[in-house]
């Protein structure tokens, strides 16, 4: 592996990370907090290492498939680490621990937080804290892919890096033109949800924010009551919406916008995906039915938490913690599964869910015709087994992880409940779980070595797991 090429392109990434700070600059300045000094500071550290990375080797070359990996996984750190010097610099949060937690927090799109009280906290650091999110949200080495090759970098390998899951679509032979398109989507239909969102009352400047928080699926909200806050059935509508539309593939909704709707029903994993949802969503609204709700709010409370979790933006307008037991056991299904592969959603994701489901009966059906040769298929394609194996290798690193971060948790004092759903909560970038890390909780509480444990799995399940886990391999150092 070329350590200065690797460098060079995490440089060209921290000056992408230093450019956008400057927005929240800008932000700062016109609410004149006094934050904005700071998050200046912040943007020209950044941009210094990161101009600092590129000019420690000047030649220009494509990556290799092992530089690829060191990329991503480093250039996440790097953000994360960068990230937080807002918080930092601007006092907001003065820990290096908790600034850590809270920006990769961000950048994963976990919305876990460690802030007790958001409000407090000036417009300009808001405003970045959201930000982190949207960046994140269709992953900022996909964004670097698109502009890169224009400075001499090629981005082939970084996506392979950063689309190792079962259904990469390539929407255009040309990966940076892929990821044009994909970004294109993604500003348009954040831009839509910020329109509606003004048109229910919200002032610009929370309208962007939350949009930012939907789509990237991540739950940053800039009210302590989240959206409980505005008491407002209209929003609640619209969030839940969009909140649905992120936990779908973008590249679904490349080919709806070019007019070739019947792409949704023709994708096997968007039908499962959609009757999982709302299912949960009819059985929710049952029970807050039977509790004595009616009938339009406890569809709403229903089909609100259910794409928050769903999803994994984690937005809340109500304690579910309250609910029925049983409904709780349904929202953490909803955790381990996630969104559908090509989304912002974290998660195991609903395809490789289904292709789990389908392994599990080809083995039980073995037993009974031992013989007889099994395909796993999605929709009318047949899968090549090592997609397969890829997909168990895949849950069983999430169980391991698991099992793992839930240990540490339940070592620091937490209860079982909170030890196991805090690491679910990290690991599949949801933010809220149950216990004392429920909707109406955070984490400050957490022990320092919990927070950055909690951290590496936001990191990880970000990643989903091999693009991290094949550093930790003697082969990959290997010549």
């Amino acid at each position: 592996m070329n350590i200065r090429s690797t460098l060079r392109t995490i440089g060209f990434i921290l000056v992408f990370l230093a450019s956008s700070m400057l927005l929240s600059v800008i932000i700062a300045l016109i609410y004149d907090e006094g934050d904005w000094l700071g998050i200046l500071l912040a943007a020209l550290t950044t941009a210094v290492a990161g101009i600092a990375g590129i000019f420690l080797n000047r030649q220009q070359r494509d990556l290799n498939l092992k530089e690829g990996f060191a990329v991503v996984t480093f250039g996440w750190l790097a953000i994360s680490l960068f990230g937080m010097l807002p918080f930092l610099f601007t006092g907001a949060i003065p820990s290096i621990t908790d600034a850590f937690f809270e920006s990769a927090s961000g950048f994963t799109t976990t919305g876990a937080s460690i802030l007790t009280d958001i409000e407090s906290i000036p417009h300009g650091v808001l405003f970045w804290r959201s930000f982190t999110h949207w960046i994140g949200g269709m992953g900022i080495i996909v964004f670097s892919i698109a502009i890169l090759p224009y400075l001499g970098v090629g981005g082939m390998q970084m996506f392979k890096a950063e689309s190792p899951g079962p259904t990469a679509d390539k929407l255009s032979p040309r990966i940076r033109r892929t990821a044009e398109i994909l970004w294109v989507v993604y500003v348009f239909i954040t831009a839509v949800e910020v329109g509606l969102l003004m048109l229910g009352g919200m002032d610009w400047f929370d309208s962007i924010c939350h949009a930012f928080g939907t789509m990237a699926t991540g739950g940053f909200s800039t009210k302590n009551d989240s959206i409980a806050h505005y008491d407002s059935a209209y929003i609640q509508w619209v969030i839940t919406i969009f909140m649905y539309i992120a936990g779908v593939s973008f590249s679904l909704h490349y080919f709806a916008l070019r007019g070739n709707v019947k792409r949704y029903w023709e994708s096997v994993e968007f039908r499962f995906f959609s009757t999982v949802m709302f299912v949960s969503i009819i059985i929710l609204a049952i029970f807050q039915l039977v509790a004595g709700t009616g009938v339009e709010e406890s569809i709403r409370n229903a089909a609100f938490v259910t794409m928050s979790i769903g999803t994994t933006t984690g937005f809340s307008t109500a304690n579910f913690e309250l609910w029925h037991v049983f409904t709780q056991f349904i929202l953490v299904g909803l955790m381990f599964m996630g969104g559908m592969a090509g989304s912002t959603g974290g998660g195991v994701k609903a395809v490789r869910v289904m292709i789990l489901l389908q392994q599990a009966r080809i083995e039980i059906r073995k037993l009974i015709h031992p013989n007889t040769v099994y395909v796993v298929r999605l929709g009318r394609k047949a899968l090549p087994q090592n997609v397969v194996q890829n997909v168990l290798a895949f849950f069983l690193l999430y169980i391991l992880l698991l099992g793992f971060g839930s240990l540490i948790m339940a070592l620091l004092g937490l209860d079982h409940v909170s030890a196991i759903t805090s690491t679910v909560a990290c690991l599949s970038n949801i933010g809220p779980g149950l216990g004392d890390v429920g909707p109406t909780d955070n984490y400050a509480f957490i022990p320092a070595v919990g927070k950055w444990v909690l951290s590496f799995l936001m990191i990880v399940g970000r990643l989903e797991f091999f693009t991290v886990l094949v550093l930790l391999t003697k082969t990959y150092w290997e010549r």
